[in-house]
């Protein structure tokens, strides 16, 4: 839709909310359980804006009020705070732009999911211990010391359509690492919820004009060209890039951090694969059915955690199957995030079915707005590796893939097939010693969370926690995007000060 300059919602540029030197022509966020266009309107940013965005973050990352932990944490204190003053109106625009639940997934689980993680990576970027993410090192008899330190420019964030909140670009679990480590962020917004991503970056600008920071330390802009944005990624003074979305998106990021050496920390699709062992599925295989089409629905299927192929071993499949049917059946349909969401989530289904799959249940959009019935296919194992690549597609949405697998042998071939995944799953009864033995070699190298008898669903913000995995599931193996501090060191680099005077050095290396 075409609009009026004067129409436009503005950027957040070096400390200051300004027009965007772009054309008249924006975008309109638009209520998915309806169909309906929101106003306002938003531009898409061309590359002058982006230039000046880097050049003040350059100012930003050198700024000696940057380098104070105490001031960084303070910061995210006082952002948490702003965020919790506006709960309710945030939350209130975030369902409407997306259609997720309202009280309970927005103004309660993620909202407070991301005060949780903003307030921990303030912890994270004042702790100047032995122990700290910053690991300091003392080596008094050679005079050399090393650390952990800011990267020397700024953090690009993209965040992804299905959280709102606690992955946001400008909010979520990247912002916040790349702050604690003493980066200045330029976040992208995301089109499907343009005004959440607005109100959230206006408290961001306000904590960080309270705490003292450089005004560039945080810079927002809606959307942008896809060209422009690969511009960006390849510029010299963008330090790293954190990314969470589709793996088409995610790869062509990939390619222009690559060309340019930028580091690039990728969470792309998973289908997060469920093996359903032969004594779980005699003890309770019509229980584990019900749970895993509970964790299908979950956010209508839109979570990158969601277990998307379903693979029971041997005989007794029948009750998981009818469980899992039944439970779909009842479920009302969803509220994808946008008609481009539904009419690719039907192509896919196309595509599976025509590929060998049956539908069992769902498998047609509804109105009104961006709706999908809860859908259910299945296939057998052998079919299942004859056309392993049309099969193993991610369906985004309220679907599930069973594949029955006659045996343990057929099961390991299957698994040795997927290719890397953010979690992976076995469903253990007494008697499944032996398959798991056999199953979790392949699988502890193909996922970074392996997971027993429980669904994949739910991600612990935890220390511990790995979310990462594999490529494609993420661009990296070796790191985490959700768990601080851990996931703090993505966007830190090791430093070494040899033989540097004591009063020249950090404090916590003198």
């Amino acid at each position: 839709m075409r609009r009026y300059h004067h129409d436009m919602q503005q950027i957040l540029i070096n400390g200051h909310w300004a027009d965007s030197s772009a054309s008249a022509d924006g975008f309109q966020g638009i209520d998915p359980s309806s169909g309906e266009t929101r106003d306002p309107v938003f531009p898409c940013s061309n590359w002058k804006d982006l230039d000046s965005m880097a050049e003040a973050a350059m100012a930003a990352s050198l700024h000696p009020a940057n380098a104070e932990p105490d001031r960084i944490g303070r910061f995210l204190e006082l952002f948490a705070d702003r965020l919790d003053g506006m709960r309710a109106d945030i939350a209130l625009v975030a369902h409407e732009e997306t259609g997720l639940p309202l009280e309970t997934r927005l103004a309660q689980i993620e909202f407070g999911r991301m005060l949780g993680q903003l307030r921990e990576a303030a912890k994270a970027a004042r702790d100047v211990s032995a122990t700290s993410w910053r690991a300091p090192l003392i080596d008094e008899a050679s005079g050399i010391r090393s650390d952990l330190g800011p990267l020397g420019g700024a953090v690009l964030t993209i965040g992804p359509n299905n959280f709102p909140l606690a992955f946001h670009a400008v909010s979520g679990g990247d912002f916040a690492a790349a702050i604690a480590a003493g980066n200045p962020v330029i976040a992208k917004g995301h089109p499907l919820h343009p005004e959440t991503g607005s109100m959230l970056a206006r408290c961001a600008a306000e904590a960080v004009a309270e705490a003292g920071l450089h005004p560039a330390t945080v810079q927002y802009f809606h959307q942008c060209e896809p060209e422009d944005g690969l511009r960006l990624v390849a510029d010299p003074r963008i330090a790293a890039v954190g990314f969470t979305g589709s793996r088409e998106a995610g790869l062509s990021i990939k390619a222009a951090a690559d060309a340019s050496g930028t580091p690039c920390f990728l969470e792309m699709s998973s289908v997060n694969p469920v093996f359903i062992l032969p004594s779980a599925l005699a003890e309770r295989g019509d229980q584990i059915g019900g749970g895993w089409a509970a964790s299908l629905l979950m956010g209508t299927g839109q979570f990158c955690t969601k277990p998307g192929i379903a693979i029971v071993v041997g005989d007794g499949a029948d009750a998981f199957v009818e469980a899992a049917k039944s439970s779909l059946r009842e479920a009302a349909p969803g509220v994808l995030f946008s008609a481009a969401g539904v009419d690719r989530l039907a192509s896919g289904i196309d595509a599976v079915e025509a590929a060998g799959a049956v539908l069992r249940c769902g498998g047609a959009s509804v109105s009104p707005g961006s709706r999908f019935e809860p859908t259910l296919l299945e296939v057998d194992g052998d079919d299942f590796l004859k056309s392993f690549e049309e099969l193993s597609q991610e369906l985004f949405g309220p679907v599930g893939l069973v594949v029955r697998a006659g045996d343990l042998d057929e099961a390991s071939r299957i698994a040795l097939r997927f290719d890397g995944q953010l979690t992976a799953t076995m469903y253990t009864g007494g008697d499944d010693d032996t398959d798991w033995n056999a199953l979790e070699p392949i699988l502890r190298v193909k996922c970074g969370r392996l997971i027993e008898n429980k669904m994949p669903t739910g991600v612990a913000v935890v220390p511990s926690m790995v979310h990462g995995g594999p490529f494609p599931a993420t661009g990296h193996p070796g790191f985490t995007a959700v768990g601080l501090p851990t996931s703090v060191h993505r966007f830190a680099m090791a430093r070494c000060w040899d033989g540097v005077a004591s009063g020249r050095l950090p404090a916590w290396l003198r």
